[in-house]
């Protein structure tokens, strides 16, 4: 779960840090710059996964699993580092994507 968070962090990281105070670079640096994050995600991601997996996971499982971690960094990424507020709206789409693991990892 640790390594799924900090892969998340990194992934966030790439996708959403030129939106702010990146916005003046070429675009293909930006995506240069992006894939060069994504790829230590990666290096977090896909044995994270492994782990997962080995461990009695099911791939639907690791999935919906790394879906609500994205949930969580994304909102902690948005509010520090965005300067953007939270919302009721995030917090219920929250606790339906809450439900939907849940209902994954139901009967396990």
């Amino acid at each position: 779960m640790l390594l799924l968070f900090a892969s998340n962090m990194f992934m966030t990281t790439a996708w959403y840090w030129h939106l702010k105070g990146g916005m003046d670079k070429p675009l293909p640096i930006v995506i240069l710059i992006s894939w060069g994050i994504a790829l230590i995600e990666y290096c977090l991601a896909v044995p994270a996964n492994r782990i997962g997996y080995a461990h009695g996971w099911t791939g639907g499982q690791l999935k919906i699993a790394q879906e609500a971690i994205t949930l969580i960094v994304f909102a902690g990424f948005m509010v520090l580092y965005l300067h953007e507020p939270l919302h009721w709206r995030h917090l219920g789409a929250f606790i339906c994507l809450m439900g939907a693991v849940a209902f994954v990892f139901v009967g396990k």
